[in-house]
């Protein structure tokens, strides 16, 4: 490592090998070498020694809502990124809705780009729409960097993002796959949610029954059989059925191209412990029953289920009323997501490693970042978090960074401290601190 600039030294590094204590060379933002702890420090170089807090590569979240522009009062790109660097969480790729205009059209891209660029702490990437009348927009948005192109199958919650129709499906995974292009779908069907019970008011076991899991299973059968006729490739958003697991995994032995996410909320908090009126619980699909966890849980040990994402969908407070009906459905959680997942992990028997491959490796390999970011490991970004696994907190929203301070884990005591966290070498985040933006805009690689 005698070209190093830098040197960060843990007795607990994750590698793709496993944890060991290392000491991890770099030099122009990039992983040079990974060596052993002692390893001599070259003249010239800083070093940075972490002790017994574990080195793991930075969080990759492919699944962000920032809502800027045009919603910037509910999520921007400042705060969101600094609420991300907070956690650990030093990629992220931007959801098409719900900003105004919705990424949609190359020009709508670059309204986005123009937007982010000086206002990133961490480094962001977008994903594109699928509408019903932006066919013609999907080539163009793929050839301007887009990582892949997000569909409803059923209303998305804002009017200038509607769902696709069966037909409208079938043109965007058609004309997707002639490029052999990403889908990212939220898989509801439209039937089911209208044949469901519809009471509104504040009793979330109202709320979670016209939800139902055969929605999402419908959805996802009419899915994946559609992508295996066209040889698409498809990824379930936000899966929370356990029920649908068993279609997902017969689908992927018969060679339909499929992957699937889940979120730290369905992995960490149950219907039944949401109080009557809590919004800030309420999020569709919705938090289901514990038992329905302890099956998604077992989806991503056996690998069934790929990754775990935030699906980070803030609004302002006055959205979230307390009737589960009408009010905002999203979950903030950019900045703890790493210590809910750990939390919860730990105690079920897994380790770091299990969390860095499901939380950076798995969402990095998503959209093509494979080669750069999610791992501790020669050529890589040298982007890291430093966390203390073993210390915890209690989750103030007033110490959160997102711009609207509502959160499903108020009062949680949660284990998992982020004491820093790095971008291409750079410390962007120590206890709290932050420097001045440095992110950079990612667009999708050949």
């Amino acid at each position: 490592m005698s070209d190093a600039e830098l040197v960060l030294r843990s007795t607990r590094v994750i590698t793709p090998e496993g944890t060991r204590a290392a000491s991890v060379a770099v030099a122009d933002g990039t992983i040079t070498a990974v060596l052993p702890y002692g390893a001599d420090v070259p003249p010239g170089a800083r070093l940075e020694d972490f002790g017994d807090d574990v080195l793991l590569p930075g969080l990759v979240d492919t699944h962000v809502h920032v809502n800027d522009p045009g919603r910037t009062e509910w999520e921007g790109f400042r705060t969101a990124t600094r609420a991300a660097a907070a956690g650990g969480i030093t990629t992220l790729v931007d959801m098409p809705l719900n900003s105004l205009p919705p990424t949609t059209t190359v020009t709508h891209l670059r309204t986005k780009q123009e937007v982010a660029a000086a206002q990133a702490h961490i480094d962001v990437g977008f994903w594109g729409g699928a509408l019903p009348d932006n066919v013609k927009d999907l080539r163009p948005l793929h050839d301007a960097g887009v990582f892949g192109f997000k569909a409803f199958l059923s209303p998305s919650g804002v009017d200038e993002f509607p769902h696709l129709d069966q037909d409208g499906l079938a043109r965007a995974m058609a004309e997707i796959a002639g490029f052999d292009g990403l889908l990212i779908v939220h898989a509801e069907d439209p039937q089911r949610l209208a044949a469901a019970p519809q009471r509104g008011g504040p009793d979330y076991a109202d709320f979670l029954a016209s939800r139902p899991r055969d929605a999402e299973d419908t959805a996802v059968a009419g899915l994946v059989a559609l992508a295996g006729r066209l040889g698409a490739r498809v990824h379930v958003l936000h899966l929370s059925s356990g029920d649908a697991l068993p279609l997902i995994a017969r689908a992927r032995a018969e060679g339909v191209r499929l992957t699937v996410e889940t979120c730290p909320h369905y992995l960490t908090l149950t219907a039944e412990e949401v109080p009557d009126g809590a919004s800030e619980f309420k999020c569709c699909p919705p938090i289901r029953e514990a038992a329905n966890q302890d099956v998604l849980w077992q989806a991503l040990a056996d690998g069934t289920i790929d990754c775990v994402v935030t699906d980070h969908s803030p609004s302002t407070a006055d959205l979230k009323t307390d009737d589960f009906a009408t009010a905002w459905g999203g979950i903030s959680g950019l900045q703890l997501s790493l210590a809910a997942v750990w939390t919860e992990a730990r105690g079920r028997g897994h380790g770091l490693e299990d969390v860095v491959r499901w939380m950076s490796a798995r969402t990095a390999e998503l959209v093509g970042l494979g080669a750069h970011k999610g791992a501790v490991a020669v050529g890589r970004d040298a982007d890291f978090a430093v966390l203390a696994p073993d210390e915890t907190f209690t989750v103030d929203p007033a110490a959160l960074q997102h711009r609207n301070r509502v959160t499903a884990y108020a009062g949680r005591t949660l284990t998992g401290v982020v004491k820093s966290t790095w971008l291409r070498g750079e410390r962007i985040m120590a206890d709290g601190e932050f420097t001045a933006p440095r992110g950079r805009l990612l667009t999708r690689t050949p």
